[in-house]
């Protein structure tokens, strides 16, 4: 080989390897966009993912919150239509056991007394 042929074939291999590293500079600068458009979109994806998640947890809340209010709100309707029906029984049966003490006292004040005893010696 004469050496004009190894300087021709030193300067194609040059030639071959700086095409090369250039191509491997491109693939890897291209590989490097595609890694961040796809973390751009995976980061929007989970932006959304979660958006959707609170709007879910908001709406799932809020509707607690009614049905609660409103379980309430029955509660307190319930009470207050049955309150005045309680009240007279309660008024019934205090003015029936006053009746009943002043219809027989020495039985009334025995069963006091007797009531008393077994609570005292429960509560000891």
């Amino acid at each position: 080989m004469s050496a004009e042929n190894t300087t021709e074939a030193g300067n194609t291999v040059s030639d071959n390897l700086e095409a090369s590293r250039a191509h491997a500079v491109q693939a890897a600068e291209e590989l490097k966009a595609a890694a961040t458009r796809k973390a751009e979109e995976l980061k929007d994806s989970a932006k959304e993912q979660a958006s959707r998640i609170r709007d879910k947890a908001e709406e799932t809340a809020q509707n607690f919150r009614s049905s609660a209010t409103d379980n309430v709100d029955q509660f307190r309707d319930y009470a207050d239509e049955n309150w005045g029906d309680i009240k007279e029984r309660i008024d019934d049966y205090k003015e029936e056991g006053e009746r009943y003490v002043r219809q027989n006292p020495t039985k009334s004040i025995l069963l006091a007394v007797g009531l008393g005893f077994i609570i005292g010696r429960v509560l000891r």
